[in-house]
C-alpha cells in the first residue's frame, strides 16, 4: 500500500510538473531577477550619478528647508510629507531629502492634486531630477513574473495562480516520492547520464526546499481576493466604493470623505518628536514625517520608520503626536492575526527586509529553483528517450521532439532574452518612442527566435549552440557597457559603485557558468561517442 502511494505521487510529481514547468521557470527567472530590480533599474539609466556617500545633516536643518519649501508651494494642503535622509530597503538603497504634498481637493472630487520634490539637505536647494532614459528596468522584469505579459492582467494572475498551486502539489509529492531524501541531498554521481540528472535534480530541490515552499505557499497567499473573490464580494460587494472601504478598513487608512483642514506648520517642535522617536525605536529608521489636520481630531504629526525595516508588510512602524501640544494621540495600527500572518508571509515572498548577504542568499535561492525545474524537465526527456530507445530503437516521435525543443528554448532560450533586453537597453535609441515597451518586444523576438532555432538544429547541436548564444550574450554585456556608456567597470569599480559593478560583474559569471555547463555536455557527448565507434 504505502509503494503504491509512493508511487502515485511520483506519477503525479512527474506530470505536474511537467505541464506546468516551462511558465514556472519563466516565472522563477523573472521572479529571481525581480529580488535584485532596483539594482537592475539603476543600471538600465546610466545617466543617474554615480552612489555617494549619504550626506549626516542635522535632523532640524532638514525639516526647516521642508516647512519653508511646503509653505511656498502648497499653503492650502491637505497634507504634507517630508522625507528626511536615510538608507532604506535593508540598508541597500538611499532616500534622498524631499517633500510631498496632496493638495485640498475641489467641489465634488475625493483627491486633491499631488506634488513632490527632492532638495539638498545641506543647502536646502530643490535638485533637479535628472532624467535617466525610458526603460521598464527591473521592475518589467519583477510584474512579469506575476502578470506575465501581453495579456489581461486578471488572466495572468489565474493562469499564475494555477502554476503555483501545480508547483506546490509537485513540491510536496516529490518529498513524498524521495524516501531518501536527506541521502540525496549529499549524492551526486556525475558521468552517469539519466542517473546524473536525477541526482542534480534531487540535489538542488532539497538544498533550498524551505524557501521552495515558502516562495510558493506565500505566492499563492498575495492574491487572495483574486483567486478567492467570492468572500469580499458577499460581506462588502464589488464595486469600487464598497471596494474602497474593505481596503482602508484592512490597511488602517483614513476615508476618502474624512473631513481635513489645511495644514499648517507645526507649533510643537518636530526635530524633539523625532529624536524622542529614534531613540524608542533603536536601529528602525525614521523615514517619513507626515503632516495633516482632521477637523474632527485635530492637527496631528506622524513619525513612520522605514517600511523594509519589518515584517509586517504595509505597517511600518508610527506614532502620532499632537501637533499643537506635542503630546501622543492614540490611533489604530494594530493588525489582527489574519493580516498579521499574511503581511509576514507577503514580507519573506518580497525579501525587503533583507540585507546584502541574506538579499544575495535569496537570489541564489531563485537561481536554485531556476536549476530544480530545468533539470526535471531535461530528466523527463532523457528518462523517456532512453526508454523509448531500448524498447524501439530509432528517434522518439514529434510529441517527445516538441518537449525537448521547448526545453532548449525556455532553459536556454530565456535566459538569453533577458540578456536581450539588456542589450536592447543600450542600443535602442533614447528619444524612441515608446522605447521601454520596445525593449521588452526585444526580448519576447528573441525568446521566439530561441525557440526556432532550437526547433531547426539536431538536438544536441541544438543544446551546445544555444548556450554558445548564451555565453556571448552575458559575458559581452559589460563590453556593450563600456562602449556605449561611462558607467563601465573602469570607472564604478574605482569608485566603489558595486551596484553597478556588481551588475557587470553578475553578467560575467552567468557567461562562466553557461561556458561551463557547454563544456560539460560536450565532453560527456564526446565520450559517449567516442565509447560507441
Amino acid at each position: 500500500m504505502k509503494e503504491g502511494f509512493r508511487q502515485s505521487m511520483a506519477w503525479l510529481h512527474t506530470w505536474v510538473g511537467l505541464l506546468v514547468g516551462w511558465v514556472l521557470f519563466f516565472v522563477f527567472v523573472t521572479g529571481t531577477a525581480g529580488y535584485v530590480n532596483a539594482e537592475i533599474s539603476r543600471w538600465m539609466q546610466p545617466e543617474l550619478p554615480l552612489s555617494k556617500p549619504l550626506v549626516e545633516v542635522p535632523t532640524a536643518q532638514v525639516l526647516g528647508f521642508a516647512f519653508d519649501r511646503l509653505e511656498q508651494v502648497a499653503p492650502d494642503a491637505r497634507m504634507w510629507s517630508i522625507t528626511l535622509p536615510h538608507r532604506g530597503l535593508a540598508e541597500r538603497i538611499d532616500r534622498e531629502a524631499g517633500i510631498a504634498w496632496e493638495d485640498m481637493p475641489r467641489p465634488g472630487l475625493e483627491r486633491g492634486g499631488r506634488g513632490n520634490e527632492n532638495f539638498d539637505p545641506v543647502t536646502g536647494v530643490a535638485d533637479r531630477p535628472i532624467e535617466g532614459r525610458p526603460t521598464g528596468g527591473g521592475w518589467e522584469l519583477y510584474e512579469m513574473h506575476y502578470a506575465l505579459h501581453y495579456i489581461n492582467d486578471d488572466v495572468a494572475y489565474r493562469i499564475v495562480g494555477v502554476c503555483t498551486m501545480f508547483m506546490l502539489l509537485a513540491i510536496i509529492s516529490g518529498v513524498i516520492t524521495h524516501k531518501k531524501i536527506f541521502k540525496d541531498f549529499f549524492t551526486f554521481r556525475p558521468g552517469k547520464g539519466q542517473r546524473s540528472w536525477l541526482d542534480a535534480h534531487n540535489l538542488v530541490s532539497v538544498m533550498a526546499l524551505p524557501f521552495f515552499l515558502m516562495i510558493t505557499y506565500s505566492g499563492l497567499v498575495f492574491f487572495t481576493f483574486q483567486y478567492m473573490p467570492t468572500v469580499k464580494d458577499v460581506f462588502y460587494g464589488s464595486s469600487e466604493k464598497q471596494l474602497r472601504k474593505l481596503y482602508d478598513e484592512l490597511y488602517k487608512r483614513d476615508p476618502v470623505d474624512k473631513g481635513f483642514a489645511p495644514v499648517q506648520r507645526p507649533q510643537v517642535s518636530v526635530e524633539k518628536l523625532v529624536q524622542q522617536t529614534q531613540q524608542a525605536w533603536g536601529e528602525v529608521a525614521v523615514a517619513t514625517v507626515v503632516m495633516r489636520h482632521p477637523v474632527a481630531e485635530g492637527p496631528y504629526v506622524e513619525i513612520v520608520g522605514d517600511y523594509s525595516a519589518t515584517l509586517n508588510r504595509g505597517f511600518p512602524p508610527k506614532v502620532r503626536f499632537n501637533a499643537v501640544t506635542g503630546e501622543p494621540v492614540a490611533f489604530d495600527n494594530q493588525t489582527n492575526a489574519t493580516m498579521l500572518t499574511r503581511n509576514v508571509m507577503l514580507a519573506l515572498h518580497e525579501g525587503h527586509f533583507a540585507g546584502w548577504w541574506l538579499r544575495w542568499l535569496y537570489f541564489f535561492s531563485g537561481l536554485l529553483g531556476c536549476a530544480m525545474i530545468g533539470t526535471g524537465l531535461v530528466l523527463w526527456t532523457v528518462k523517456r528517450r532512453n526508454n523509448y530507445l531500448g524498447k524501439h530503437g530509432g528517434t522518439p516521435g514529434f510529441g517527445h521532439r516538441l518537449v525537448e525543443t521547448l526545453n532548449v528554448g525556455t532553459i536556454v532560450g530565456l535566459p538569453v532574452a533577458v540578456a536581450a533586453y539588456f542589450w536592447a537597453n543600450r542600443l535602442l535609441p533614447i528619444e524612441m518612442a515608446d522605447r521601454a515597451d520596445w525593449e521588452m518586444h526585444c526580448l519576447f523576438a528573441a525568446w521566439g527566435w530561441m525557440f526556432i532555432y532550437a526547433a531547426l538544429r539536431p538536438l544536441k547541436r541544438s543544446w551546445l549552440e544555444s548556450l554558445y548564444i548564451a555565453v556571448a550574450a552575458f559575458g559581452l554585456i559589460p563590453v556593450l557597457n563600456f562602449l556605449t556608456t561611462e558607467r563601465h567597470l573602469g570607472v564604478t569599480i574605482p569608485h566603489g559603485d558595486w551596484v553597478l559593478a556588481g551588475f557587470d560583474l553578475t553578467m560575467l559569471g552567468f557567461a562562466a557558468a553557461f561556458a561551463y555547463i557547454a563544456y560539460k555536455l560536450k565532453k560527456r557527448w564526446l565520450k559517449k561517442e567516442e565509447a560507441q565507434a
